[in-house]
C-alpha cells in the first residue's frame, strides 16, 4: 500500500492548481502521471443541468470514438436463423435465443454489449430486471434492436461506446487507453462531449454543459475548459 499511495500523492501534487485547462493539456498531464502497472483507461466525467428523474430530460446515446477504446468488447446477440449467422459472421461472440435467455438468467453474464433483432425483445424483454441495471438491456434508440446485426457488431467491436446519464445528472465513460498518443486520446475527448452535446434533452433548462473532468483509471481528475472540450 505504501507505493501506491506515494504514487497517488505525487499524482495529486502534479495535478494541484491544474484547473479549466484545455483537452491537450489536460491529456498531457494525465499520460505523464499515470503510475499504475496496467494500461489506464481515460475516462471522463460530465456533469450536466438535466434532472433524469424527468422523461424530457433523459440524455443517452452512442458515439463510435474515432480512435476507438482500446478495449476488446464481447458481444452477445438475440437472433435466430440468417440474423444469427449474420451476427457469427461480423464477430459477435454469443449468438442465441432461448438458450441464451437461460444461461443469463441462470446468471452468466459474459458480455459487454447486448444486441437483438426485433423480433427476439418478447424473450429479451424477460431478462429486463438482470440486463437494465447493467445497462446490457438492447434499446432501439441507441441502435441495440435492429435488423441490421452486421453494422451493430461492427460498430460494437469497433469501438461506439453508449452514455446514459445517471441520477446526479452525471455522465461517466472510457474513451480510449492512456497509453494512445495524444492527439488521438484529444480526438476522442471531443467526439464524445460532441455527442452528448447533441443529445441535448428538450427539457433542459439553462446551462447544459456544466463540468468536464478527465481522469485515469488509477489517477486524480482534472476539470478541463469547455470551450477547448467543445471545439468553441
Amino acid at each position: 500500500m505504501g507505493k501506491i499511495a506515494k504514487r497517488l500523492q505525487a499524482a495529486r501534487t502534479a495535478f494541484e492548481g491544474k484547473m479549466d485547462i484545455s483537452v491537450e493539456e489536460a491529456v498531457a498531464l494525465i499520460k505523464a502521471n499515470a503510475a499504475a502497472k496496467f494500461d489506464e483507461t481515460l475516462e471522463i466525467a460530465m456533469n450536466l443541468g438535466v434532472d433524469p428523474r424527468h422523461a424530457d430530460q433523459m440524455v443517452r446515446g452512442t458515439v463510435n470514438l474515432p480512435n476507438g477504446t482500446g478495449k476488446t468488447v464481447r458481444v452477445a446477440v438475440f437472433a435466430r436463423g440468417a440474423k444469427a449467422d449474420e451476427a457469427k459472421t461480423a464477430g459477435a461472440d454469443i449468438v442465441g435465443a432461448e438458450d441464451l435467455m437461460e444461461s443469463i438468467m441462470g446468471g452468466k453474464i459474459d458480455f459487454d454489449r447486448c444486441i437483438a433483432t426485433p423480433d427476439m425483445m418478447p424473450i429479451v424483454g424477460r431478462l429486463g430486471k438482470i440486463l437494465g441495471p447493467r445497462n446490457l438491456m438492447p434499446n432501439p434508440k441507441i441502435g441495440t434492436v435492429t435488423m441490421d446485426v452486421k453494422e451493430a457488431v461492427e460498430a460494437a467491436k469497433g469501438g461506439q461506446v453508449q452514455f446514459k446519464v445517471e441520477k446526479a445528472g452525471v455522465i461517466h465513460a472510457g474513451i480510449g487507453k492512456v497509453s494512445f498518443d495524444e492527439a488521438k486520446l484529444a480526438e476522442n475527448v471531443r467526439a464524445f462531449v460532441d455527442a452528448v452535446s447533441k443529445a441535448k434533452p428538450a427539457g433542459a433548462k439553462g446551462a447544459y454543459l456544466k463540468r468536464i473532468s478527465l481522469s485515469s483509471t488509477m489517477g486524480p481528475g482534472v476539470s478541463i475548459n469547455l470551450d477547448s472540450a467543445t471545439g468553441n
